[in-house]
């Protein structure tokens, strides 16, 4: 399905992301890890995509840092000569309500969350337009939809990520560059084991669907956004969320 691809995912060492880049290595494609350090957890994702007969490599790179990202998105384009998947993953939470929220709390996840989604975006999309293809898959969250007491920060940036995506797919939808957003709800990941147990099965007990979602689910989702068979399909976001959001 994926043959003769190249992917980038961002976030890559675990979760979601690591599940997006073990399903795109099955199908066939090169992946590149971009992780915001080399740690023993994103060595052993790139020894197991290695094992699926993937290209697979490893690149530390802070997506926060414009610097950083510039230089290692430019030396990506040079290892593998092209990219024609970009999964923008990286994400992370300073959950708290808003009267407690510092500025960092603020600044950080929307540096990562949002900001870090444009500049990685920004550092491929010339190439992609160069080569009139490309797909960019930026993960949200159902948050970004509803919102959450909690995490206005975190639904702030998720939102952004949703607007940004509309808007890249419009610019960017006549050089045949396909722009959609995940929604993921609650996915059984390190991120929501923060939880406890009992918050989970609270939660779950409250979903459509009666359980939290795996990294696998959002995987299948972003198997087939990536591929030929999503060759109509742009500016959408779409929830894996058990029915969360109905």
């Amino acid at each position: 399905m994926l043959q003769g691809k190249t992917a980038v995912v961002t976030g890559g060492s675990r979760g979601i992301g690591r599940a997006i880049a073990l399903a795109f290595a099955e199908q066939g494609a090169e992946v590149a890890i971009v992780a915001t350090k080399c740690s023993e957890a994103a060595e052993a994702v790139i020894a197991e995509l290695v094992a699926k007969g993937s290209n697979a490599r490893l690149y530390a790179c802070d997506v926060s840092d414009p610097e950083a990202v510039t230089r290692v998105m430019a030396q990506i384009l040079t290892d593998y000569g092209h990219v024609d998947i970009l999964v923008n993953n990286a994400g992370i939470t300073r959950d708290n309500l808003l009267p407690g929220l510092g500025e960092s709390d603020i600044d950080d996840v929307i540096d990562v969350n949002l900001k870090g989604t444009i500049r990685v975006t920004r550092a491929f999309i010339r190439a992609m337009a160069k080569q009139r293809s490309g797909v960019i898959l930026n993960i949200s969250s159902v948050v970004g939809l509803m919102g959450n007491s909690g995490q206005t920060n975190y639904a702030a940036s998720k939102a952004g990520v949703i607007g940004f995506t509309k808007s890249v797919a419009k610019e960017y939808g006549r050089r045949n560059i396909r722009c959609n957003a995940i929604a993921p709800g609650y996915i059984a990941t390190e991120m929501t084991a923060a939880l406890g147990a009992e918050k989970s099965e609270e939660i779950a007990k409250q979903l459509p669907l009666g359980r939290l979602g795996r990294p696998e689910d959002v995987a299948a989702l972003a198997l087939f956004l990536a591929s030929d068979a999503a060759s109509y399909i742009t500016g959408e976001v779409i929830s894996v969320d058990g029915g969360m959001y109905i």
